[in-house]
């Protein structure tokens, strides 16, 4: 399956965004899709993910309470939610899908892209 990640930007410090990963066939259901993220000189870190289902795999430190993650499988979609955006979250944003969950990178399979989202203060 191909992954396709879209919707970073620049955005001030506190606003919101919404990524999209969507997937190139119906297949991407049977997956858990994950979102990482790798900031400039750091390493790739996982962020949030969602399961087959539509449940909410656990999020990262980081970002608790802050993103979160919803798929829609008629659209072979899955959206990351970004509230309160601090300049530490500038990263280039990734999702991945596995056939189990996973904090781990190399756990996954498929990978989009990636998409810059630059927030600035």
């Amino acid at each position: 399956v191909q992954l396709q990640a879209s919707g970073g930007g620049l955005v001030e410090s506190g606003g919101s965004l919404r990524l999209s990963c969507a997937a190139s066939d119906r297949a991407f259901r049977a997956y858990i899709v994950a979102w990482f993220r790798q900031a400039p000189g750091k390493e790739r870190e996982y962020v949030s993910g969602v399961d087959q289902r539509g449940f909410s795999t656990p999020s990262a430190a980081a970002v608790e309470g802050r993103f979160a993650v919803s798929r829609d499988n008629t659209k072979n979609t899955v959206y990351l939610r970004m509230n309160n955006l601090m300049p530490e979250d500038t990263a280039i944003y990734y999702c991945a899908a596995g056939a189990s969950f996973s904090t781990v990178a190399a756990t996954y399979n498929h990978w989009g892209p990636g998409t810059l989202v630059t927030v600035s203060s």
